[in-house]
């Protein structure tokens, strides 16, 4: 959603600060906003200015026509704007069918002034530019300004002038104040422009002999433009429509929209009402909101909300379980009905996004059974029946009522089932698979021969297309003679022989083009390159059928026109903030004619000046917001169509006689699966964008489809907000438009609800009368259009309209050929679980696939909630279990005290000499951490062993010192260079004093100590080191914490767990060592000779 009401305060907060100075604005900052938690009795000390001042006060909650309804406290002292107050704060009114509370104030000063010195003035956005009213007359009394005002267009991209103003505007201003006026009028265009402003109307503003003054403001912003905007805007706080409160949900879900790639979109109609809605896709949404309004379901109507844009599971998880909670706060006596539905899904993962659904039934199938919640789905898209089959599981695992329909049931077919008025069918479950006719049967690798390239309606011979003009390739305009006429667009877009650059590294959609390009037989690929600023200049493997193909990546556009010349389309998946720059950048290569652009959330300004320019030099824009287009038989843009599933089921491999064109991306594959069971197929479909100002219009493409000679039907999908549509009526009452045009507009609904609703799409939206569905369905249909009642009624009047076109000879259906197969991609038929594989290794400690990193179960989050510590991470990572607190801090204290011990032991030594000889943090700690052995710092593991064993095996300590001399070997863990009885190492004290105070049983350590007794009586040095300490000790804490078995206990022990301890803790001290050399700056080790003995070869001595 783009363009989005501000408050009063936020509005003039933005004139005040941003517009020029010279514009002679009064009162800037003076202003006290006013809620019920504002302590009255403090206003004036801490606004003292209020105490001197007469005032205004009034409600700030987009109210209009606050005078004529008596809510503006006009030449009020302090405490007379206090008794106002308390007369309206808080005070439940009507305005017209919106019933809310008052609750946010503004007070200004009071501006005495006359009636001839108030004006009025609005600035709005068209697609063609914005558009200055002007009036010599403000007030309440205005009236229709649209009628009366002085107007000045000013066109994108450009600015009006102080003369410019004065001559078109200011005609009935007196002299004294046009100066005045024409700077403020400037400037605030100025500060409209700059800030983002789509709507900006004052009334009045008020020119005294001291200045100008803004009394009554209201103003919309383009949302969208945050990222360019932020620096000024700050955190912009968008207020609900009057009659609408503000729910902390609609927040949380705005929060989980803000920080998703994807779409999600909740507003709160009547937290009470029965019918709840959970539907994937914008346009879809609207049609649903639409069928419940149409059966009388208005009053019941709970939300308002979209997903699309491919949500993850947890994403669709968190909307889901808020939608769930909020509808199971208070039972109704009928019971509750969730409609989740939606239309054909282009890319998501239908059954990716169910997880998430079943997830929160699960979460929630105490409560919805309490409420007596049945669930009705209807799905369509890339692995549909997967998730159908698992939204079916569910139901009967949870005994919740859900019934389940897929692309064989009408999209709205479910609303119908949920509010009663059609019975719910039992149908058998559905035999086919996302895969089934995917796999090839015909061994050949060659490209089948095409299967049928025209029409059903006209010869296989017909020729349609358009060549592109030829220019030279990769050069911008200025390096080449002017020899494109401007401002001409091809009537057709795409041939079998279009060749497209993408932008952008979306392999998915790509591989989706190649394989359409091989289902519809084309000779070659249609995507040529691809360009990707980040890691480009190389190949990217693709699939052409069977084969391995490779298509070239280019860091910049320069290269990939230069090299391409062949191209003419470009498919831009530019991100919302680098679109607008990457498309002005293919507009200066006269050999693109056509540019897609997928993002959705670009300014409104930004594409008005794209359009403009596109315009001027004959290209043909595509969105934003959009899915693309397709044409059957020639080529799609990006995910278009869905997966080949959807392509085959519609028959989108060849060509029929129907063109449609849509705003929603969704419906338009909603539009081809309609159309492929009512008529012979589709001839060409485009998804224009969601946006206010989408590239192109609706009539553009249908003048195309009118000159068109195979398209011998077209199908237009409106919507609520602009008056595109009305264009189509002039031109069917001119006979421009001689084709039959079937038209429905969805949004019919708005007009029901007591409040404004900002739809899923940024033009979804109606600011007059005229730009809602309800009038634009009766005009089209008034203009000769053949408009059904209801979306429901779409596809009957689709099939009448062709079955007449049939009747008449105007269409010939033609024969229908099999289309070659495409083989399936492995991860695809992976993840639909047609094949397996085994795995190359397997882990069992941590997966990081999901939204939340997990350790041995634990997700991250509960690590930190529980305060784990590093030691118990590490019981996680390395036991897989979480280990008690006792155990977490032994780990903990024995990685602090093996940490380091000085410069000169082999480890740190190395690690010192690499540093030195320039080597990097990662080669000088592998160096350090190569030494160790059972030489040095490898003695845990062997002390636990050699121990354990002779404690295990019932050998006194005296037998078990005896043998080791015997057998001539040294017991690990025993002796140390430095320390001894008399200079104890005091490391080993503070982890003895630990373990003997914490842990169960130290059978084994006591154990070691009974023969250190017998070692150390032979020589004083002969003690239990601290390698030996931790050995035993971790042993007795694995064989008594409750947590292993003693198979288990074993086995950690003598796979090597223990030395690992000494690892990760002497890390810390090589890094240390590592670090503190490069601060100290010191130079190449050299060891010095004297510290070397020089002998001769030992046969040589002799």
């Amino acid at each position: 959603m783009s363009a989005k009401a501000i408050s009063e305060q936020t509005g003039k907060e933005f004139l005040y600060k941003y517009i020029n100075q010279s514009a002679a604005v009064q009162n800037r900052a003076r202003y006290v906003n006013v809620t019920p938690a504002t302590d009255l009795n403090l206003l004036a000390q801490q606004h003292p200015w209020l105490l001197s001042e007469r005032l205004v006060v009034k409600p700030d909650q987009l109210l209009k026509r606050r005078g004529k309804l008596g809510l503006v406290g006009i030449n009020l002292d302090l405490q007379g704007v206090k008794e106002w107050l308390k007369g309206h704060l808080m005070k439940e009114i009507t305005v017209g069918r919106a019933k809310g509370v008052l609750k946010n104030f503004l007070i200004e000063p009071f501006v005495p002034h006359t009636q001839d010195e108030e004006f009025y003035v609005c600035i709005y956005a068209t697609r063609e530019g914005d558009h200055v009213l002007f009036y010599h007359e403000g007030g309440v009394e205005v009236g229709d300004v649209d009628a009366k005002a002085q107007r000045l267009t000013v066109a994108v991209d450009d600015k009006p002038s102080d003369a410019q103003v004065k001559e078109q505007l200011l005609t009935h201003v007196p002299d004294d104040k046009k100066d005045v006026l024409a700077s403020f009028i400037v400037g605030l265009f100025n500060l409209y422009e700059d800030l983002y402003f789509t709507y900006l109307e004052i009334n009045p503003l008020v020119v005294t002999k001291d200045g100008v003054y803004v009394l009554d403001m209201a103003a919309k912003i383009d949302a969208t433009a945050d990222f360019i905007c932020k620096s000024k805007w700050g955190d912009v706080e968008f207020p609900p429509p009057f009659g609408r409160e503000a729910y902390p949900e609609e927040a949380y879900v705005a929060d989980l929209d803000a920080k998703s790639g994807a779409s999600l979109k909740l507003t709160l109609l009547n937290p009470r009402g029965r019918i709840w809605t959970m539907v994937a896709g914008g346009g879809a949404s609207v049609v649903y909101s639409d069928t419940i309004c149409d059966l009388g379901g208005v009053d019941e109507l709970a939300n308002y909300g979209e997903y699309s844009g491919a949500p993850s599971e947890q994403q669709t998880y968190d909307y889901a379980k808020t939608i769930l909670s909020l509808m199971t706060r208070e039972k109704h006596v009928e019971g509750k009905v969730l409609i989740i539905g939606g239309s054909i899904a282009n890319f998501t993962n239908v059954a990716a996004t169910f997880k998430g659904i079943v997830r929160a039934i699960k979460d929630y199938q105490g409560p919805l059974k309490e409420h007596e919640v049945s669930i009705f789905v209807r799905r369509g898209g890339p692995n549909y029946q997967e998730g159908l089959r698992v939204m079916g599981e569910v139901g009967k695992t949870t005994g919740i009522p859900i019934y389940v329909f897929g692309t064989e049931t009408h999209m709205t077919a479910i609303v119908g089932m949920a509010l009663g008025h059609r019975p719910i069918p039992n149908l058998p479950p559905v035999a086919v698979h996302t895969a089934n006719f995917l796999l090839n049967a015909n061994s050949s690798p060659m490209t089948p021969a095409s299967s049928r390239t025209a029409s059903f309606s006209e010869p296989k011979t017909t020729n349609d297309v358009t060549p592109p003009k030829k220019s030279k390739a990769g050069l911008p305009p200025e390096a080449q003679a002017s020899s494109v006429c401007s401002g001409a667009k091809a009537t057709t877009l795409f041939s079998s022989r279009t060749k497209a650059i993408v932008w952008g590294m979306q392999t998915r959609a790509v591989q989706g083009m190649l394989d359409f390009d091989y289902v519809c037989s084309r000779d070659q690929p249609s995507v040529a390159a691809i360009v990707y600023p980040f890691t480009g200049d190389h190949k990217q493997k693709f699939y052409w059928g069977h084969k391995e193909i490779l298509v070239p990546v280019y860091k910049n556009m320069a290269d990939a026109m230069k090299k391409h010349p062949e191209v003419d389309v470009m498919i831009s998946f530019a991100s919302l903030r680098s679109a607008y720059d990457s498309t002005l950048e293919a507009m200066q290569y006269p050999q693109v004619h056509t540019i897609a652009i997928i993002a959705e959330g670009i300014p409104e300004a930004q594409t008005r000046k794209l359009t403009k320019i596109a315009d001027e030099k004959g290209v043909t824009i595509i969105g934003p917001a959009t899915v693309g287009g397709i044409k059957p038989g020639c080529f799609k843009i990006g995910n278009t169509g869905g997966m080949l599933d959807n392509i085959l089921a519609s028959k989108l491999y060849r060509p029929g006689s129907v063109a449609y064109v849509s705003r929603s991306g969704g419906m338009s594959n909603e539009l081809n699966n309609i159309i492929s069971l009512t008529t012979d197929g589709v001839y060409e479909g485009v998804a224009i964008g969601g946006d206010r100002y989408p590239g192109t219009t609706f009539m553009d493409h249908v003048l195309r489809y009118q000159d068109t000679p195979g398209i011998k039907m077209i199908v237009v999908l409106g919507e609520i907000g602009g008056t595109d549509e009305y264009k189509i009526c002039q031109g069917i009452k001119d006979n421009v438009i001689t084709k039959p045009v079937v038209c429905w507009c969805i949004g019919t609904c708005a007009t029901m609800f007591a409040s404004e609703v900002q739809f899923g799409h940024a033009g979804a939206c109606a600011h007059q009368a005229s730009e809602t569905a309800v009038a634009k369905n009766q005009a089209l249909r008034d203009a000769g259009a053949y408009v059904p009642n209801s979306f429901d009624e779409l596809g009957n009047v689709i099939k009448s309209v062709y079955d007449d076109l049939v009747a008449k000879g105007t269409i010939v259906p033609a024969q229908e050929v099999p289309p070659p197969t495409v083989p399936m991609d492995y991860s695809w038929a992976r993840e639909l679980g047609l094949i397996r594989k085994p795995a190359s290794f397997m882990t069992s400690i941590c997966d990081e696939r999901g939204q939340e990193l997990i350790y041995a179960g634990m997700a991250i989050t509960e690590v930190f909630k529980e305060e784990m510590g590093i030691g118990g991470v590490l019981g996680l990572l390395w036991f897989q279990r979480r280990l008690p607190r006792y155990a977490c801090q032994f780990i903990e204290m024995c990685l602090m005290v093996t940490a380091d011990h000085g410069p000169a032991v082999s480890g740190a030594h190395n690690t010192i000499v690499c540093a030195r000889a320039g080597k990097d943090l990662i080669s000088s700690l592998t160096s350090g951490l190569l030494t160790i052995g059972d030489r040095f710092g490898g003695a845990l593991d062997a002390a636990a062993k050699q121990f354990s064993k002779a404690f295990d095996s019932g050998m006194l300590p005296m037998e078990f010192v005896n043998k080791m001399k015997k057998d001539g070997k040294l017991i690990m863990g025993i002796g140390h260079r430095v320390k001894s009885v008399n200079n104890p190492d005091m490391r080993v004290q503070i982890l003895k004093d630990f373990v003997k105070q914490h842990f169960p049983s130290t059978q084994l350590l006591d154990y070691a100590l009974e023969v250190e007794k017998i070692t150390t009586s032979k020589k004083p040095n002969l003690i239990l080191n601290v390698d030996g300490f931790i050995g035993v000790s971790f042993v007795d804490l694995l064989r008594t914490c409750g947590g292993f078995t003693r198979d288990e206990a074993d086995e950690f022990v003598e796979i090597g767990a223990l030395n690992g301890i000494f690892v990760l803790g002497r890390s810390m001290g090589f890094i240390g060592h590592y670090l503190d050399q490069k601060r100290l700056k010191q130079g190449l080790y050299r060891h010095p000779w004297d510290d070397i003995s020089y002998v001769l070869p030992e046969h040589m001595s002799m």
